[in-house]
């Protein structure tokens, strides 16, 4: 650990060093992983809705957030959020515009091929779509991290070190707090790094080793490896062209395939000729689990939900309409929503995962980025017919594109607010208490003037996402 390397990060070489880059400003690129589908935090997280995209978590102001948006308002507090770019894949993409609008870039990856091939693709977007200069700085952080600000400010560091060209390679390394087999780790060369200490070279890196072995690691100063890296785009670019030789983004994405699937960690950092680690000793959680997420959580109830007075450490997340009662139980979480209802004892919850991922059904709500969607009814009747009822909700001036389908027809009935409704290229104003019926093969769509709420009734065979023809329309102004 830190303390055991002497004379490191002394307090009066401390303050210097970080006085001197608080005020160092870099120009960098910074780029949020946005990926997986992870149902540890099920059922409120699904192939859909992945755990950093779940509003969970309490603002300063008593308002809910993402883990997402929870990273990206500290990066801007921090001032660095200037050039964000969210490499993710497609399917992430509607509930990343919903929550963070137009303020950030998005990069798809067509198909999910590990962290190398999606580092790989945004810096291509970068360097050919965005035409950044080779010299650029990038930085690679995950989107969904618990920390504090000096986490940020570990950034602006790690950018200064990659700007003074100390390394090919700089990573962050967090200050472990107990010899954990959960993460990788980095073992720094005894020396330091740099005339004032920012940095130390790395000797080697340990994969998720046992405790024991962890144990030791810890005794010769090892760290976490925080998934967080600086380097010059054109570093990057010259590994993406060992594999892909394009002068467009468009085409790269396109033979998005050729890149190999394998982590990042495997294919640059332990290959890389120099690496170089900058220490953060701060807050830093992985929420991936219930029991780690309840206790970040201000509530013990979010939700309809009452807890009786002889529960103790117990949390109730609820996104039903129905009330939930709780009492009885210690250290518990219970999660309900549309998508199912959990009763975990939280020492336990870290194995949800591998009973949970092949529940087969659709997910019961979407963010988009139009809005939301519940799905509030499913039926499959005794003669074959088929009926889905979903709630739908529109931001203010956002549409649904214009479409057709062809195997289902739609009853629409308004319940909030005002709107555009187009059927078959005519334009009328709709509002709440007014009904639509939209038969199978008929062109529609529908824009909000207010924020729109509509039930709609879908009936027909099959009924699924898929039976979708997009058109262009354009709307009045």
């Amino acid at each position: 650990m830190i303390d055991n390397v002497p004379g490191y990060f002394a307090a009066g070489h401390f303050f210097i060093t970080f006085a001197a880059l608080f005020i160092y400003v870099c120009n960098m690129e910074l780029v949020l992983l946005s990926g997986g589908s992870g149902k540890r935090l099920w059922p409120l997280s699904n192939n859909a809705r992945s755990k950093q995209f779940l509003p969970l978590l309490e603002k300063n102001d008593g308002g809910m957030e993402s883990m997402l948006q929870r990273v990206v308002r500290q990066a801007g507090e921090a001032g660095l959020s200037e050039n964000i770019t969210i490499a993710t894949n497609a399917a992430q993409m509607d509930v990343i515009i919903n929550q963070l609008g137009d303020s950030v870039s998005v990069v798809t990856e067509p198909e999910r091929r590990d962290t190398f091939p999606a580092i790989a693709l945004a810096a291509s977007y970068l360097s050919l779509k965005k035409a950044c200069p080779d010299d650029e700085i990038v930085v690679i952080m995950p989107c969904d991290p618990f920390t504090e600000a000096g986490y940020f400010e570990t950034i602006r560091r790690m950018a200064h070190v990659a700007e003074q060209d100390a390394a090919e390679l700089v990573l962050m390394g967090i200050t472990p707090t107990y010899p954990s087999e959960k993460f990788g780790y980095v073992v720094p060369r005894y020396e330091t790094g740099g005339t004032e200490m920012e940095y130390r070279m790395v000797q080697r890196f340990t994969e998720k080793p046992t405790v024991d072995v962890a144990r030791e690691l810890l005794k010769q100063g090892a760290f976490w490896n925080g998934g967080v890296f600086a380097f010059r785009l054109g570093y990057m670019m010259d590994i993406v062209r060992r594999y892909m030789k394009s002068d467009s983004f468009e085409d790269t994405r396109a033979r998005y395939g050729e890149f190999p699937k394998i982590s990042f960690d495997y294919e640059v950092a332990e290959k890389a000729g120099s690496v170089a680690v900058v220490p953060f000793d701060g807050q830093w959680k992985d929420l991936g689990t219930w029991n780690a997420l309840t206790g970040e959580l201000h509530h013990n109830v979010l939700g309809n939900a009452i807890l009786g007075p002889h529960c103790n450490n117990t949390h109730v997340i609820n996104e039903l309409q129905y009330p939930i009662f709780v009492d009885g139980v210690s250290d518990v979480v219970v999660a309900a929503c549309p998508d199912g209802i959990l009763v975990c004892a939280k020492d336990d919850s870290e194995n949800i995962k591998k009973y949970v991922q092949d529940l087969g059904h659709r997910p019961m709500y979407e963010e988009r980025r139009w809005g939301t969607y519940r799905v509030l009814d499913d039926t499959v009747y005794a003669d074959g017919r088929h009926s889905l009822t979903k709630s739908i909700t529109l931001k203010p001036g956002k549409n649904i594109s214009y479409q057709i389908h062809h195997f289902r027809s739609e009853v629409w009935t308004f319940v909030q607010g005002e709107g555009l409704l187009v059927l078959d290229g005519e334009v009328r104003r709709v509002s709440a208490g007014e009904t639509v019926i939209v038969p199978v093969g008929h062109f529609h769509a529908i824009k909000a003037i207010s924020e729109l709420t509509f039930i709609e009734v879908q009936t027909g065979h099959p009924l699924i996402e898929e039976d979708i023809e997009r058109y262009d329309w354009q709307w009045p102004e």
